[in-house]
C-alpha cells in the first residue's frame, strides 16, 4: 500500500470523528509525530486535548513552535502559561538560521516584507518555512490546527492528508470545527490563550505582519493585510504554491 493510499483510507475512516478520536488514532498509529503550534486558539485546544488523552506525554510525540524573532510579547506570555499548565509537554522551539536572517536584513532591511510580495515570501521562508522543514525532519506525521472555515484555500482540506513536499501525513483534527467550537472548548476547559484574541486578533503571526480585524472581515484578513494574496505564509502549501489535499 502506498503512503497516499494509506492516508486516503485513513481520511475516509476518520470522517465525522471527533478531534479526540482523531488524535487518539494518530498518536497510536504513528511512531514519531509532532504538533505544530503557534499557540493560537486552535493549537492550545489541541495541546489540552492531547494532555488529557495522554497525561504522561507519549515518547513518540512532541510539540514544536517556530520562534521567528518577530513574535508579539503576548505569544511568549501564552507559551509560558502553557508550559506551566502542562509541565509534561515536550516543547521544541525552532529558530531561523541566524546567518540567513542577518544577510536578508542587511541587504533588504528589517521590514523588507512591506516592499513586495517576493520579499515577504523570502522573510516567511527564512523565518518559518525553513525552520519548519527542520522541525518535521524524521517525522511520520504532523498535527495542525487548521479549520475549513478559516479561508477559502482551506475549505477542501481533509482530516488526514498527504504532505506532498515532506511525504508524511498531515493531521487536521479540528478541520470540521467552527470558531465558536474552538472558543467554547477554551472556556469550558480553562485553557490558556493568547490575549491578543480578546483584541480582535483571530489569527496571530509575527507582530509586524498581524493586525486586528474589523467586524465582518475574513478571519485571516489581519495577516499581510497590505497584500492582495491568499494570506498564507507557506507553511501549509506545497513547493509550487498550492494547497493540496489527498484525493478522495
Amino acid at each position: 500500500m502506498t503512503l497516499e493510499t494509506e492516508i486516503n483510507t485513513a481520511a475516509a475512516q476518520l470522517k465525522g470523528r471527533t478531534p479526540q478520536e482523531t488524535l487518539t488514532w494518530a498518536l497510536n498509529h504513528y511512531s514519531k509525530i509532532a504538533l505544530a503550534s503557534s499557540f493560537g486558539a486552535e493549537d492550545v485546544v489541541l495541546i489540552d486535548m492531547i494532555a488529557k488523552i495522554c497525561p504522561d506525554a507519549p515518547a513518540n510525540f512532541y510539540v514544536f513552535t517556530l520562534d521567528t524573532g518577530r513574535l508579539p510579547v503576548e505569544t511568549y506570555d501564552v507559551m509560558a502559561q502553557v508550559q506551566q499548565k502542562y509541565p509534561q509537554l515536550n516543547l521544541q522551539i525552532m529558530f531561523p538560521q541566524a546567518d540567513a536572517v542577518q544577510e536578508m536584513v542587511s541587504t533588504k532591511g528589517i521590514n523588507l516584507f512591506y516592499d513586495s510580495v517576493e520579499n515577504r515570501k523570502q522573510c516567511c521562508y527564512i523565518r518559518k518555512v525553513e525552520p519548519l522543514s527542520r522541525a518535521t525532519q524524521g517525522l511520520e506525521a504532523w498535527i495542525t490546527g487548521l479549520r475549513r472555515d478559516q479561508t477559502a484555500n482551506r475549505a477542501t482540506m481533509e482530516t488526514v492528508e498527504l504532505d506532498a513536499d515532506r511525504q508524511i501525513a498531515k493531521i487536521n483534527p479540528l478541520i470540521d470545527w467552527s470558531n465558536d467550537d474552538v472558543w467554547a472548548y477554551i472556556r469550558n476547559h480553562d485553557v490558556p490563550y493568547n490575549k491578543l484574541h480578546d483584541r480582535n486578533f483571530p489569527s496571530i503571526g509575527c507582530a509586524p505582519c498581524t493586525r486586528a480585524i474589523a467586524e465582518g472581515e475574513d478571519l485571516r484578513a489581519g495577516r499581510w493585510w497590505w497584500e492582495m494574496s491568499n494570506q498564507e505564509c507557506g507553511l501549509h502549501v506545497t513547493s509550487d504554491g498550492r494547497l493540496v489535499r489527498a484525493k478522495s
